[in-house]
């Protein structure tokens, strides 16, 4: 009974977690982007206010999803992949797809901007865990892999490739592939990372940088030092909620890909440390839905969900202390972005109706 008890209260207990990791990220936003925001848009609250409005479509498109039959998510499963490559292609098009800073991931309309590699993540984790339920071809997955390898670093987006890559890697181990395949996969993985990196003297100056953080402390060496010294400076309790000093132009990407750094500096190691707890809260629950299930497609999918949280989350918390190079990985539920937000809650919400059917 105890065990039921604790397998119905998944889906809620997802679903909190999710939204109240969400609200606290709309309390940083505000924090990390209001000197920006009346600068730009003579609004302290814009950045905040527009989060806001993605978190509501968020909920709903996790309501949505949650209530759908999973047959006809699995059926159709080839369309919404289908639509996604095309999003992805378009976004290459010249005066279609936006430019900016040099990367063009970004289809703008109306009032909406959408970056559709956000929703390559879950589209193509739905299609594969329908693709490996029956059958398994390590050409025909390299070969589904090479495309959209080829399509995310046409923007470029160096970080998306790594999640994606690991994810799908990941999904294709579990679906019970043979040793000797995870490692030629291993092995292709290595040399086409390899050949990204030294292909790309902004990549390769990167890692130079993560090797040696003082290579360039006012070039490519800038970022990684403004976060270290934000990190640095919140100590164990933090230097007070809208005290933090990088939020004023010297952390790049403050209310993205870098927000976890105003978050330590603000609320320090506690507080640091009582979100990191909350997001790993959300990890264990997402792979308690996977083991749950026994049928095949839902395992993957739960799985595939479950890996998409834990790589981004790894991959964001772990650049931002040095361990790996910075990728520009946003921290899910909390950094700014509405592509970002929703399509966590996307995935919150295949999970949730996974959970149901268990």
């Amino acid at each position: 009974m105890r065990e039921n008890g604790s397998k119905n209260r998944l889906p809620l207990t997802i679903l909190i977690l999710g939204i109240l990791v969400a609200c606290f990220g709309l309390l940083v936003i505000f924090d990390a982007s209001v000197i920006d925001a009346y600068r730009t848009f003579g609004d302290k609250f814009h950045y905040v206010k527009q989060q806001a409005l993605w978190l509501v479509v968020g909920i709903a498109t996790a309501t949505i999803t949650a209530g759908l039959p999973i047959s006809w998510i699995k059926k159709y499963s080839h369309l919404i992949y289908g639509v996604t490559l095309i999003l992805m292609v378009l976004v290459l098009i010249p005066g279609i797809g936006s430019k900016f800073l040099g990367a063009r991931r970004w289809l703008i309309v109306g009032p909406v901007i959408i970056q559709p590699s956000e929703l390559l993540k879950i589209t193509f984790a739905v299609y594969l865990a329908k693709w490996l339920e029956s059958e398994r071809n390590i050409k025909q997955f390299l070969a589904l892999i090479g495309l959209n390898l080829l399509l995310i670093m046409l923007q470029p987006d160096l970080g998306t490739a790594i999640i994606m890559v690991g994810v799908s890697f990941l999904i294709y181990y579990l679906s019970g592939a043979k040793i000797a395949e995870i490692l030629s996969f291993s092995g292709i993985l290595v040399v086409a990372i390899t050949v990204l990196i030294i292909s790309s003297p902004y990549r390769l100056n990167r890692v130079k940088t993560f090797l040696d953080p003082t290579y360039d402390p006012l070039g490519t060496s800038y970022h990684i030092n403004q976060v270290l010294y934000g990190l640095g400076s919140g100590g164990m309790g933090g230097v007070g909620l809208g005290r933090s000093r990088q939020k004023y132009d010297y952390l790049p990407e403050a209310t993205t890909d870098s927000i976890f750094v105003i978050i330590a500096e603000e609320f320090g190691f506690v507080g640091s440390s009582i979100i990191i707890i909350l997001l790993i809260g959300l990890i264990v629950a997402s792979f308690k839905v996977a083991l749950s299930v026994t049928d095949k497609f839902d395992k993957l999918l739960a799985s595939g969900v479950s890996l998409l949280f834990l790589l981004q989350i790894f991959v964001n918390l772990s650049s931002m202390v040095a361990i790996i190079p910075l990728t520009g990985v946003p921290l899910p539920f909390i950094s700014y972005g509405g592509s970002s937000l929703v399509t966590n809650f996307i995935a919150l919400g295949l999970l949730i109706n996974i959970a149901k059917r268990s």
